[in-house]
């Protein structure tokens, strides 16, 4: 079991090493958090208020994760046009707005509150 956990970290981090190494958009969500991370504990006057502004920063980098993943299987089975593919990519990166979307949302709510 504790062999299994270290290896699933090393795969974590291996994936983490690649997008921030080839996805331009993880790595902007990444430098946004120099921002937002302390501006959370500006704004959240509770802990639980830190909280969801603190995650709803990391869903946008785990939905950007889960997002490129899609985007790389797809281009696995195939580079040539696909309805399904296409559907598959625009859903995936539908996704990553509405998390944004809910940063947003939360982030207002919490600041106007």
């Amino acid at each position: 079991m504790i062999t299994h956990f270290f290896k699933a970290t090393k795969y974590a981090i291996k994936g983490l090493t690649t997008m921030l190494k080839s996805e331009l958009p993880f790595q902007c969500e990444v430098a946004s958090l120099v921002v937002f991370i302390p501006l959370a504990f500006y704004i959240g006057h509770t802990a639980l208020e830190r909280a969801v502004l603190l995650s709803s920063l990391f869903l946008v980098l785990i939905v950007e994760a889960l997002n490129s993943a899609v985007e790389s299987t797809v281009d696995r089975i195939g580079t040539e046009h696909h309805v399904l593919s296409g559907q598959a990519k625009d859903i995936a990166a539908a996704a990553v707005f509405l998390s944004l979307v809910n940063v947003i949302v939360v982030w207002v709510i919490i600041f106007i509150g």
